[in-house]
């Protein structure tokens, strides 16, 4: 069938050619109507339930709203894992679904869940679905500040209500978050004394205040043939029309609301604040929605923004450079797709060097984009993006797509000059020549081709995170080498027919290239010296295969390579219950260190979290963006200057990440950090207690920096212990005590206030001159049964205590962790060093238990996968060959290519990152095909030779000289394309593919040395044992 595929490409040449253009013209369009994204989608199929639990403490949030939804959710289908935490008035839940679930589904599911609890929750407390989005959705942070005109409430009233809803109005926005500012809302305040004076309850002034924001409706009225919609208008903006508001009437007079109560427009309490650069901001967190281009909505957000811009005050400014994902994927692409094409330029040289001719060159070198830009199509139709993952898979491809063009240019050129040598008589048409000579090593490449492509299946044997990133770059490797296959069976051997096959080109190019006759000249020297010595060269490729092996052994693990983002993320966490306003302070302490850094130019904080925020950051935890660039300092010199000054500011525990590592390792194990210590138990304390022992015990290990507990520890409370006797005595019961709580301190929502469009809360609470300290919370008035009202400390004891500030758990099980980052060294070492300390230091008590996770986590199932199915893919590799030589013997000789590949691999990895990571055992999988295709080309020549009587010792001496230029271009094409990659291996986008390349580079160059070296003597030695059988068996 293939010989067929050729002999119709050769005589249907206007059909090729169009075929060809065609492919052209596709993969442009293609690439035009591609998304473009750093990473393939990473978004774990995760639903988020927010509930505002109205005040609850941590644990009252935890055993009245978290278990409960936790137990409803547990067990569903396909979910794999559920995470909480319960805070002070928060309980956030996620459901995290197995990969590869429809999103959709999974909100399904939970909400068929939440419906199925009924009243298994407190009453009036309704879990909220966040938005379909995730933390890797997070593609652009906008920050705004004001002058001394705007205010923060003015300007936090225009990112709620101008900002905002233009940005979510822009196509593929999931959520806006907004943090920091004063949320406006009217506010009633209760004056005690007042309210006891004119006799007026609690609970009177919130019916009064809820009318503030009613209407009514009246029916219709019919007159004059007109129908006319009646209305009771009650609700009002007017702060003297609420004041006015009857409350009741007291010996015929009127008792108004402002009579009991103060009301005014202030600010909400806050839940988080926000700094740019040191100075008070507001800033947008915006999450796009699955599947979306990244660079495109990030475009017309943008456009939206400036055309917003020109509408607000003037001393107003957006910033959208706080934190924009778009600027890594722009680099990063770009990056890469330079290093596809300095790559490409490489193999141009190779190529001319040894075929000495500009149409050979060109004939090979056209598989490279028709090969790519068919690639493109077929990822388009398949739904892919354009992505580091995808452009990598076919830069670290691209010199391999000239191979089957190479071997195939090169065998016609010389049959095609062999033919011209002959007598003008005795010459056949050239057409047969050129048909013949791609016939002949034609089942050489297809097998080498196959065997390549089965060596990267183990990639799609990969799970979780790391299969949904890495599976689209072997996917668009083994789609790259399949174009370039088809390329080599129709459009080279037409394009040799058409340019090689002159006799004026051909008697002017009868001689072979200067490279190729100087490599020839002294390969035949050095193989016969080699022959003459194989036991010491064997001997030699023994020693460097044993020293391999050892240093492979020896070498640390690591999951994914760091990212070079241009970016960090500070996690700073104060003592549990520290103020919001206090913590804001030690922010501002630290984004002054962190702007002393030379390389630090721009600094963004969050600290606690926005409204219908997904993130569970209670007010001691903050979170800062810090951008810089890198001039005469590495990275990790400036993360460390970065550690160093932010540790003189007192009471805060930080780390520093990557914007996306940060977000991966978040996604990996809930924590952000590489490394996380999962302690699971039922008693707090005991657990922080713990969790303190191993923080102790792990802190002088080398390379670990940022280790800190997870904190957990008791914060302040003031308790309002009811004494029910007193209760029963002022006639004051249980329900009204609670509601009182409730009403006057936290304050309660009782209607909204209109402005237009824009709505604000109505709040009722007490004054705050009732609510400052513990004693006059104490000296508060509660009603009483028989209308007066009596000091909230005669009923009940307002006493200190303590509770948790938040509690995390994990599948239902309370969980506390001990994190850490990793510095200086690989993730795999160091969990094990860790391992080793906590089994030799630590002792836990029964029921409780310690986890690991974080990325050496994903490594380790991956490694174990990996392997696993590269077991198989070289038993399938060793029946292809099989099936290639029909003997087990060459079959075998063919795979001492592996061990031979092995040896440069490990050396490159050793002098350079010293770590095996997942991309470079990717790498070594990707090495062990393309090594496989020397071997094939050199057995197949020697059994054709011998089939044809040739000697032994020419058959080994001639047909090594024969494949040498072949293996040696295919060799070095493959080889020097990935050169740009490794050079330019810290630059954003490169860090994957570069362990990959520098696996790739050493194996071959080890193997293509060894391999025209050692396989001709192994053959001989095969040959000459079998020969011997053969003659004994005679």
């Amino acid at each position: 069938m293939i010989n067929n595929i050729i002999h119709c490409s050769l005589h249907n040449r206007l059909m090729v050619l169009l075929g060809a253009l065609l492919v052209i013209a596709g993969g442009y369009f293609s690439s035009r109507q591609m998304d473009i994204d750093v990473f393939p989608d990473l978004t774990a199929p995760t639903v988020v339930l927010m509930t505002d639990t109205r005040g609850m403490t941590a644990e009252e949030t935890e055993r009245l709203v978290t278990f409960p939804i936790e137990t409803a959710v547990n067990g569903a289908t396909d979910v794999r894992r559920v995470r909480s935490t319960s805070l002070n008035g928060y309980s956030f839940v996620w459901v995290e679904f197995n990969w590869g679930t429809d999103i959709y589904r999974a909100r399904q599911t939970v909400n068929e869940k939440m419906v199925a609890m009924g009243d298994g929750l407190p009453e009036g407390i309704t879990p909220v679905m966040a938005p379909q989005s995730s933390i890797m959705g997070e593609i652009l942070f906008v920050s705004m500040q004001a002058g001394d005109t705007t205010g923060m409430m003015e300007l936090r009233t225009l990112a709620d209500w101008v900002v905002k809803p233009a940005v979510l109005a822009t196509g593929g926005v999931a959520q806006v978050t907004v943090i920091g500012g004063d949320v406006k809302e009217y506010q009633v305040l209760a004056d005690a004394a007042k309210m006891d004076a004119y006799g007026v309850t609690m609970g009177q002034l919130a019916d009064a205040v809820a009318g503030l924001s009613r209407n009514s409706t009246g029916g219709v009225v019919r007159e004059h043939g007109n129908e006319y919609a009646l209305r009771g208008i009650g609700r009002t903006s007017d702060l003297a029309d609420m004041a006015a508001t009857l409350v009741k009437s007291a010996g015929g007079q009127p008792v108004t609301v402002g009579d009991v109560a103060q009301v005014r427009v202030g600010s909400a309490v806050r839940m988080g604040m926000a700094s740019h650069n040191g100075q008070p901001a507001i800033i947008l967190s915006i999450s796009k929605q699955p599947n979306i281009n990244t660079l495109d909505v990030t475009e017309k957000i943008e456009r939206n923004l400036q055309d917003i811009a020109k509408s607000l005050p003037a001393d107003v400014h957006l910033n959208t450079h706080v934190f924009r994902q778009a600027d890594f994927i722009e680099t990063s692409v770009h990056n890469v797709g330079r290093a596809l094409l300095e790559g490409a330029v490489f193999v141009v040289i190779v190529l001319f060097l040894f075929l000495g001719s500009f149409r050979t060159t060109i004939i090979s070198v056209v598989a490279i984009p028709v090969s790519l830009l068919g690639t493109l199509i077929v990822l388009h139709v398949m739904g892919l993006d354009v992505n580091t993952m995808t452009l990598g898979g076919m830069c670290i491809a691209i010199g391999s797509l000239v191979d089957d063009a190479i071997i195939d240019v090169e065998n016609v050129y010389k049959r095609l000059r062999e033919n011209h040598r002959l007598p003008r008589e005795e010459r056949r048409p050239a057409i047969r020549i050129v048909f013949e000579a791609s016939c002949e090593i034609r089942s050489s490449i297809l097998n080498a081709t196959f065997i390549i492509m089965v060596a990267f299946v183990p990639l799609f044997f990969l799970s979780g995170m790391e299969g949904r990133m890495l599976k689209p770059l072997g996917l668009a490797y083994i789609i790259s080498l399949f174009m370039s296959l088809i390329v080599a069976m129709t459009l080279t051997p037409l394009l040799c027919n058409m340019m090689l096959t002159g006799d004026r080109y051909l008697g002017a190019n009868e001689r072979d290239s200067r490279v190729t006759s100087w490599l020839s000249r002294g390969y035949f020297r050095s193989l016969g010296w080699v022959l003459a010595h194989h036991r010491a060269v064997m001997g030699g490729m023994l020693a460097a295969l044993v020293v391999s092996l050892g240093l492979l052994l020896g070498m640390g693990n690591s999951f994914l390579p760091e990212f070079n983002e241009g970016s960090a993320v500070v996690s700073a966490v104060a003592q549990p219950g520290v103020s919001l306003e206090v913590n804001d302070m030690l922010g501002d302490a630290l984004e002054e260190e962190l702007l002393k850094v030379p390389e630090v130019y721009e600094t963004a904080r969050r600290t606690g979290r926005g409204e219908l925020d997904e993130h569970s950051q209670a007010t001691n935890s903050s979170e800062i963006e810090v951008r810089f660039h890198l001039a005469n300092r590495p990275r990790a010199e400036v993360f460390n200057d970065m550690r160093h000054r932010m540790a003189s500011v007192p009471g805060v525990v930080c780390s520093i990440g990557q914007p996306l590592g940060h977000r991966i390792d978040h996604m990996l194990s809930g924590t952000r950090a590489n490394i996380a210590i999962k302690l699971f138990g039922s008693d707090l304390s005991r657990m922080f207690m713990l969790g303190n022992q191993i923080k102790n015990a792990i802190e002088p290990i080398d390379g670990l920096v940022d280790v800190a507990v997870e904190q957990q520890t008791e914060t302040p409370q003031l308790q309002i212990r009811a004494r029910r006797q007193a209760l029963a005595q002022y006639g004051i019961t249980m329900q009204d005590f609670n509601r009182y709580v409730e009403l006057a301190f936290p304050g309660a929502v009782l209607g909204d206030i209109y402005e237009g469009q824009r709505r604000y809360d109505l709040v009722l609470r007490l004054d705050s001159n009732y609510t400052a300290t513990a004693q006059e919370v104490g000296r508060s008035l509660i009603d009483t049964g028989n209308g007066h009202k009596v000091a909230l400390q005669d009923v009940a004891d307002i006493v200190s205590a303590g509770g948790p500030g938040s509690i995390s758990r994990e599948n239902v099980q309370r969980k506390l962790v001990v994190q850490a980052n990793v510095s200086g060294r690989d993730v795999g070492s160091a969990v094990e060093e860790i391992q080793r300390t906590l089994d030799r230091q630590l002792t836990l008590p029964e029921g409780y238990r310690i986890e690991y996770g974080g990325q050496f986590e994903s490594a380790r199932s991956a490694r174990h996968t990996l392997l696993l199915a590269t077991s198989i893919a070289i038993l399938a590799i060793f029946l292809l060959l099989y099936g290639e030589f029909h003997e087990v013997s060459l079959s075998l000789i063919v795979l001492l290519g592996l061990p031979l590949a092995l040896i440069g691999g490990v050396l490159a990895v050793r002098f350079t990152s010293g770590v095996i990571s997942i991309p470079s055992i990717i790498g070594f999988i990707t090495l062990f095909g393309v090594a496989t295709r020397n071997g094939i080309l050199l057995v197949s020549k020697y059994r054709h030779l011998q089939e044809q009587g040739t000697p032994l010792h020419e058959t080994v001496l001639h047909g090594s000289i024969d494949r040498l230029n072949p293996i040696l271009m295919t060799a070095l094409t493959s080889a020097l394309a990935l050169i740009p990659l490794i050079v330019n291996r810290d630059e954003p986008g490169n860090e994957i593919q570069s362990p990959m390349a520098i696996v790739v580079l050493g194996g071959l160059v080890s193997s293509t040395l060894l391999n025209i070296y050692v396989m001709p003597v192994v053959y001989r030695w095969y040959a000459l044992r079998k020969e011997r059988h053969d003659t004994a068996r005679a």
